[in-house]
């Protein structure tokens, strides 16, 4: 039994940008609130961490672009400013030895893609009349069936790593489809979403979030093991509330005990959900000595497990500072070497794409997310075939008291920052509605 009255009117389970912007919006709207964050510090899956001689080493999410809304508008409410990702000059592709340009077949099967995706309900899109087909196919089988050109697989096969972080046979054409309706287009996730980066980093918006809640609101290094429904609220370990918000990663959502215990449909839905696989490397050297070169720091490559790279350098140039991406099963392996023979192999992919100078940088960092005790995987969850069509019903559907939140539960850019802050909005509004007055006067 919850006393009466209980210790907070919302409990919220998860300290990133979701369950953060979710207890933000309950402040705003006059109720109590506790966050509960397994970890020491706020931002679950951004992470940024100053340099002292200037720039900033985003370890976790980092972009944002066009269409972006509420992460933007967040920003601009907390006074974080913007600046553009530096693309000036070559794009260096390296796929299968051939150029970019020799591989048109690719655009075509993108273009069909984007097709598709633009058929689907955005907030039901398992709903679609053609779900069930695409739900039961991965996309390796849906892609071998549009071309056998190895280097076009080549080429498809890094897209899809560097927007999942996991193999095309490891995906739902389906759940393809759903991401690329929920940032509206291929364009949109491959080139507008990396346009701005956020100054001071991306986990400077947690950070002021956190600010403005205060250490008496946010608790750090406090796990929530149970989550308890009960006459009269609910009991998260030993907090009572009216409500209460989950917004946690759905592959951890099965480490809390739940009672009673989930629906099976919801249960089901988190033991499917699979994060990605990443491990996210910078290089940081006095300047930026690729620009001289004519070229962008930007690079798509099947020659190394690096597949991505981009100029991460700070608005003023200096240092300059490579980050590149490891995802899917480059990262598994590379994952299983020592930390020299990983940051020898990094740097061998940097040097191939922008000369020997790459080779030596005057620092080095790397976070593999799977091995982060909270996380354990980015950038966000994928569902295998038969999973949307089965269980995505429940994705943002309340279990009695419980809401959910979390970027994997957003209809519109799933995964992504702005999907974090669309969920933690949408929950704290369900939760607002479900606690307002009933009746009238």
């Amino acid at each position: 039994m919850i006393p009466d009255p209980p210790d907070v009117d919302v409990a919220v389970v998860g300290a990133g940008l979701a369950g953060l912007t979710a207890a933000r919006a309950l402040r705003a709207a006059g109720l109590g609130v506790v966050v509960c964050e397994a970890r020491d510090r706020v931002g679950g899956r951004t992470w940024s961490r100053a340099l002292p001689e200037g720039g900033v080493l985003d370890h976790g999410g980092q972009w944002i672009g066009p269409g972006q809304d509420r992460v933007a508008a967040l920003a601009a409410e907390l006074g974080v400013a913007t600046f553009p990702t530096y693309a000036e000059g070559e794009t260096r592709y390296t796929i299968a030895g051939r150029g970019r340009d020799e591989l048109t077949e690719a655009d075509e099967i993108l273009t069909e893609l984007d097709r598709l995706a633009a058929t689907l309900p955005a907030e039901a899109p398992w709903t679609a009349p053609e779900a069930a087909g695409w739900d039961a196919q991965t996309l390796r089988g849906w892609l071998l069936s549009r071309t056998g050109d190895p280097a076009v697989l080549s080429l498809l096969r890094l897209l899809t790593t560097g927007l999942f972080t996991v193999e095309p046979d490891e995906l739902s054409l389906l759940h393809v489809l759903i991401y690329i309706r929920s940032a509206s287009s291929l364009k949109a996730l491959l080139q507008d979403a990396q346009e701005q980066r956020l100054v001071g980093g991306a986990q400077g918006l947690a950070l002021r979030i956190h600010e403005e809640l205060g250490p008496d609101t946010v608790r750090l290094g406090t796990p929530v093991r149970t989550v308890a429904q009960e006459p009269g609220g609910i009991r998260v370990d030993g907090i009572t509330a009216r409500r209460a918000i989950v917004a946690v990663p759905l592959a951890l959502t099965d480490r809390i005990a739940f009672s009673p215990p989930l629906p099976v449909i919801r249960a089901q839905l988190h033991q499917r959900a699979v994060p990605g696989v990443t491990i996210k490397a910078h290089a940081v050297y006095d300047r930026p000595f690729w620009r001289a070169q004519g070229l962008n720091g930007r690079a798509l490559t099947d020659a190394g497990p690096v597949s991505v790279t981009f100029d991460d350098s700070p608005p003023s140039g200096e240092p300059g500072i490579l980050v590149g991406f490891v995802e899917g099963d480059a990262a598994r392996r590379l994952g299983g070497l020592g930390p020299d023979a990983r940051r020898a192999a990094v740097l061998d992919c940097f040097a191939a794409s922008f000369g020997a100078e790459a080779a030596s940088p005057r620092q080095y960092a790397e976070m593999s997310w799977s091995d982060e005790e909270w996380t354990r995987g980015c950038y966000g969850a994928n569902l295998p075939p038969g999973t949307w069509t089965r269980y995505a019903a429940a994705l943002r559907e309340p279990c009695g008291l419980v809401h959910w939140a979390g970027a994997e539960t957003s209809a519109v850019w799933m995964n992504y920052m702005d999907g974090a802050v669309r969920s933690g909005e949408r929950a704290a509004a369900e939760v607002v509605a479900a606690l307002a007055p009933q009746g009238g006067a």
